[in-house]
């Protein structure tokens, strides 16, 4: 399985924090928000290869970053060619174009870089191979003005999607789904044909949203909460909560 992080944004909300420096290598405490996403996924035995796909503007500062690192498996920095948040591909497109320059043809685990989770992704592979299906995440969120600023799905007992909405002004649960995926070797060429046949490019929940439509899927409800840091205030935030840099 390969850890594919989608890190090509550029963070406009966090302003000169992040004009020419990208938000996953932001310090947090002794580490980094990328960091800290890592040093989990990392120990999973699944996983054979750490796979980064940034822009041109910051693919450099990414390729610094990961000669000092020590995990146990290889990072792989893919630049997407972009250099500015107007011309830049979009999320389900960077992860085509990675899968496309890297020959990609294994199982995949498909994360967001700007969060910090209080949980393993070890359940979350081992719910995926438990069922054998392509899987998302899911939460319960009570609050409707956050439910119609994400994917929301439908679930039946035993936690297969049949549903899949994102940003629904009438929300049909309160199952959110935040931006972590494992899409299995058997689903790839539905995943490589998705933007061709229709699929949104910006945002990774585009990819999820298409997929449910097109294969069988099942959700993992999260076992702990995490951290969004979406914006200065939730930075700061996570900063305080996790420390000075020593």
């Amino acid at each position: 399985m390969k850890n594919i992080v989608i890190a090509a944004g550029y963070a406009t909300r966090l302003g000169e924090l992040t004009a020419n420096f990208p938000k996953p290598l932001l310090q947090i405490g002794d580490s980094t928000i990328l960091g800290r996403m890592l040093d989990d996924i990392d120990a999973i035995p699944e996983i054979d290869e750490h796979i980064i796909i940034t822009n041109h503007k910051f693919a450099a500062i990414f390729e610094e970053w990961a000669k000092k690192q020590h995990y146990t498996k290889p990072i792989t920095i893919v630049d997407d060619g972009t250099s500015t948040n107007e011309t830049r591909l979009g999320a389900v497109c960077d992860l085509l174009y990675a899968m496309e320059k890297l020959q990609i043809d294994d199982d995949l685990l498909v994360v967001a870089a700007d969060n910090i989770l209080f949980f393993s992704f070890q359940e979350f592979v081992d719910f995926a191979y438990a069922k054998q299906t392509s899987c998302i995440m899911c939460h319960e969120q009570p609050s409707i003005e956050k439910l119609q600023r994400t994917g929301v799905v439908v679930l039946d007992e035993q936690m297969r999607v049949l549903n899949m909405e994102e940003k629904p002004q009438e929300p049909k649960s309160t199952w959110a789904v935040p931006p972590f995926y494992i899409y299995l070797k058997k689903d790839l060429e539905l995943v490589r044909s998705s933007v061709a046949n229709g699929c949104g490019k910006d945002a990774p929940g585009n990819l999820a949203h298409y997929m449910v439509d097109a294969t069988t899927m099942h959700a993992w409800p999260m076992s702990a909460g995490r951290f969004d840091i979406g914006s200065l205030d939730t930075y700061k935030e996570a900063c305080e909560k996790y420390g000075v840099r020593k």
